[in-house]
């Protein structure tokens, strides 16, 4: 893969060129020579001689040199031919713009097969189809239909959508944020965001990878390449389809729970990859990521003229998880006698109305030296006789050499415009309200415990693989994908999770014979594999205290069933020892990107009503395990709550990693439910009460 000659080539072919402005062969031929592209630039079109100057080519054939890069912009009909003659002409790299492949019709689908088996017979570096083209402003590269490149800067873009980068370049340019590349990779055909997060991570003007995705193609690669390039530069991604649900509809809680956009925030969570909700969030942080050092903790001092705003800071600050800075007396005695018997020497540090840039200057240096604090946040509100353009210049100069992160917010419009104007030439990010600039701080300081934290490692137990190959292999030879709750709990019995006493009774003196073995109070439920929420038709029955009522039961449960699934296949009852304790709820789905998706949260039949669930892939670390109870909002409950007992976490968070486990030695699973799994208090276990698993169609 040759992407030095398409991000640094030395020569480039315009195939579909145009002197008509209204065409975008017009507008990328035109990028090129308006940025001063220093190659060699080839228009390639059989009707003209020269086009915008440019002496122009009938074909890539009798272009005489070498050429590094063709740009395609002709019609999708003749796209696989020009193609053939990139291979013929041994062209390294392609970027096509010409749209109507894989996202229109079925002749377009069926091109588009043919243009990936081409560019993998040619071995070319291709982008796109559908896509805005490629720019990179350090080579003075304009290979798009957009907006001028603008200034180099070390935010590197790619997008899926064309239209949203152009509105970025336009925001970037009234921000003056420069970027390290802007690619446009549209329809993904070869090149997607795995090899770009790949090829930047060593490209020497990049600091901060930014993206706009739909989708991502190849989960399991994203996540090793974002864990691993995340490390050394920040990955700031904005994803929509939030609110998208699944394609199609689950059959299990956790299924029914897991929406399709899920699966994105536990894998962003995993790899370290900041989430952006808009495009303002978006380069409120990669600005701040790009050109400040990572604070090493999460205490922040506040600078500030004026002290409402200071204090809606230090709220804004608290609020998002960050803590106001506790000043050494030190500090306070420097600050001091810097400052007008008036200021405030507590964080935050309020300098005064008339204070002017020198105050401000001094109060800075003094708390960038200090180490009772890890980064710095300077408000300024236009008074009277604030000097704008002297405090900015301030913080500029302390900045220069200041080893911890500092942010501005110049809060107002035009009073505040020329003081926005200075700090935006030096790079300094700048926010209009305390919100925003909390925000992208609280961002750096979670970037910073993501890059420190040690190793991830996902505990193994012992287990018994054996009976699990069994049961799945029985059911597959019966083209069953649902196995009921016998065999489920026989296959959690294999990976040691723990199960009350128990048995599929087929009589009435089946059930009352195990009743006599075990002793009571009994749970009865409905054997069935068509019946996937037994309490729904009458299936479970709790609490049968003796022979008698077990007999009840049973003949009851049978008759309820028959009459509302007279189709249904009774296998019998099974018949367990009941367990006291708190229900929880367990579970997986595997999702098509990510793989393997854990469920946990609160138990029994109102799971999909309250809906209190957290999520996480695996393979799950303990420490990860427990992190998904902690975000639970009965977590409290289940610590102990006015006097009542707390359960046994520990035994949760074995039983989501065996979870874990199980599901990663046998990737046939698609779906678990272990519902409810009753937690005993500290120290007394946790005993699977229901299990049901559903695997894939085919053999994986």
């Amino acid at each position: 893969m040759s992407f030095d000659t398409m991000l640094r080539p030395r020569s480039i072919a315009v195939i579909g060129a145009s002197e008509n402005t209204a065409k975008v062969g017009y507008s990328v031929l035109a990028n090129l020579l308006a940025e001063g592209f220093p190659g060699d630039i080839y228009p390639i079109n059989p009707t003209k001689k020269t086009i915008q100057g440019v002496k122009c080519y009938p074909s890539l054939a009798d272009v005489p040199g070498v050429i590094d890069l063709a740009v395609i912009m002709i019609g999708r009909d003749h796209v696989l031919q020009v193609l053939k003659d990139c291979i013929k002409k041994r062209v390294p790299s392609v970027i096509t713009i010409t749209a109507g492949f894989g996202e229109s019709d079925a002749e377009g689908k069926k091109l588009h097969h043919e243009l990936v088996r081409l560019i993998k017979e040619g071995k070319i570096t291709h982008m796109g189809p559908n896509c805005l083209g490629l720019i990179n402003p350090w080579e003075k590269l304009n290979a798009a239909f957009g907006l001028p490149a603008g200034e180099p800067g070390h935010i590197a873009l790619f997008s899926q959508s064309g239209a949203l980068i152009t509105a970025i370049q336009d925001w970037g340019a009234s921000n003056r944020l420069g970027f390290s590349m802007v690619a446009s990779i549209g329809n993904k055909a070869t090149l997607d965001e795995v090899d770009f997060l790949e090829y930047l991570e060593d490209e020497p003007n990049t600091r901060v990878i930014a993206a706009y995705l739909e989708d991502i193609s190849r989960g399991q690669e994203f996540m090793k390449a974002a864990e691993r390039v995340g490390k050394t530069k920040p990955i700031v991604i904005l994803k929509s389809g939030r609110t998208q649900a699944g394609a199609k509809a689950a059959s299990s809680h956790t299924g029914s729970l897991a929406g399709a956009d899920m699966a994105y925030d536990c894998a962003f969570e995993r790899t370290g990859v900041i989430r952006a909700d808009s495009i303002e969030h978006l380069f409120d942080v990669a600005s701040a990521l790009a050109y400040q050092p990572l604070p090493v903790g999460d205490r922040i001092v506040v600078v500030t003229n004026a002290g409402g705003p200071g204090i809606m800071m230090a709220d804004v600050l608290e609020m998002a998880g960050l803590k106001v800075a506790d000043l050494k007396e030190e500090t306070k005695k420097k600050l001091a006698a810097v400052l007008p018997g008036a200021a405030s020497i507590h964080d935050p540090v309020d300098v005064l109305g008339d204070a002017g840039g020198d105050r401000y200057r001094d109060a800075l240096r003094i708390l960038v030296d200090s180490d009772d604090n890890d980064g710095l946040i300077v408000i300024l509100t236009p008074q009277k006789m604030t000097d704008v353009e002297g405090t900015a210049q301030a913080i500029v100069d302390v900045s220069k050499d200041a080893k911890k992160p500092i942010l501005a917010c110049f809060m107002g419009a035009e009073a505040v415009a020329p003081g926005v104007e200075i700090l935006q030439d030096h790079h300094i990010p700048q926010y209009p309200i305390p919100e925003r600039a909390a925000r992208a701080m609280l961002e750096m300081v979670q970037h910073q415990r993501h890059c420190s934290r040690p190793p991830r490692v996902a505990p193994r137990y012992p287990v018994n693989r054996n009976p699990v190959v069994k049961i799945i292999k029985s059911h597959r030879s019966r083209e069953m994908c649902e196995i009921g709750e016998y065999d489920a709990k026989a296959i959690l019995r294999a990976y040691n999770f723990d199960l009350p006493p128990a048995t599929l009774a087929g009589t009435i003196d089946d059930a009352v014979r195990f009743g006599a073995q075990v002793g009571y109070p009994l749970a009865m439920k409905i054997s069935s594999p068509d019946i996937l929420h037994k309490s729904d038709v009458g299936g479970v029955k709790v609490g049968l205290d003796n022979a008698s009522e077990v007999e009840d039961a049973f003949e009851l449960m049978m008759l309820r069933i028959k009459r509302q699934k007279p189709e249904a296949e009774i296998r019998g009852v099974l018949l367990e020892k009941m367990a006291a304790g708190r229900e929880v709820i367990i579970g997986m789905k595997k999702d098509p990107q990510f793989g393997p998706m854990l469920m946990f949260g609160q138990g029994g039949i109102f799971v999909e009503v309250l809906k209190d669930v957290t999520f996480n892939l695996t393979p799950l670390t303990r420490e990860e395990g427990f992190e998904m109870i902690r975000r639970t909002r009965t977590y409290k409950l289940l610590t102990g709550f006015r006097g009542q007992p707390g359960v046994d976490i520990e035994a949760i968070v074995d039983n989501l990693v065996r979870v874990s486990q199980l599901v990663m030695d046998f990737p046939e699973i698609e779906e678990i439910d272990i519902n409810p799994l009753m937690v005993g208090r500290e120290g007394d276990g946790a005993i699977v009460v229901d299990a049901r698993i559903i695997i894939a169609k085919e053999a994986h």
